[in-house]
């Protein structure tokens, strides 16, 4: 489990590519090298993926098809910079909301709006089955950052970064028509999911009442 709040960036130091399969290994912060071991959980933008090798403060992650295919990891390349949160702990102060580290869609980065000490970013979700999740004031993870849905459209969603924001994640040099990783909350997910099927239940009993009385 993961909190949303990013505790620094890492730098791709190598790529080794493989069919379907592919190695990275990133320059881990000094700060979260402590009790780092094989198997731990390492969200990388907001994806989570366990290590497989540590040499000093190289650490090695392996990522397969389906890692690939779903989230922007595939884009990335030697010098790339990318968001990294280790795995809460049950002491830990939880400042964003809690996330699994599981990528549904990518969305790309389709207007920013910058103005003092404020940037507004729309987002358009490759997947736009996703946007029934994304609600107005809910939560949502991009690039593992947890972060406030501002206004949303039958299609597009955007978010308000602040300055800190900006400077401690990646987002800040984010452009135009990039990929960001989107994880959705799933405790929206849950309501949503229950509403429109007690919904369709309801419509179900309601036309089969009515082609009863039809028949009668």
């Amino acid at each position: 489990m993961f909190t949303g709040i990013v505790q620094g960036t890492a730098e791709v130091l190598e790529i080794e590519e493989k069919p379907n399969f592919r190695t990275h290994i990133i320059k881990m912060p000094q700060a979260l090298l402590p009790g780092l071991e094989l198997g731990a959980s390492v969200a990388h933008n907001g994806c989570c993926l366990t290590v497989t090798a540590v040499a000093g403060d190289q650490v090695s992650f392996d990522l397969i098809k389906e890692t690939l295919r779903l989230t922007n990891l595939q884009d990335l390349q030697v010098g790339d910079r990318v968001n990294i949160e280790r795995a809460a702990k049950f002491s830990d102060e939880i400042g964003g909301h809690l996330m699994s580290g599981h990528i549904v869609t990518t969305a790309a980065i389709v207007k920013v709006i910058n103005s003092e000490n404020n940037r507004e970013v729309w987002f358009k979700p490759q997947d736009e089955q996703q946007m029934k999740y994304i609600l107005h004031k809910g939560f949502i993870g991009i690039d593992g950052i947890s972060l406030t849905v501002g206004e949303v459209t039958r299609t597009k969603f955007c978010v308000h970064l602040i300055p800190e924001t900006l400077a401690r994640t990646t987002l800040g040099n984010k452009r135009l028509g990039q990929t960001v990783n989107i994880e959705i909350d799933p405790h929206t997910q849950a309501i949503v999911d229950t509403v429109e099927r007690m919904t369709l239940q309801r419509e179900a009993a309601l036309a089969a009442a009515t082609e009863k009385l039809i028949e009668e």
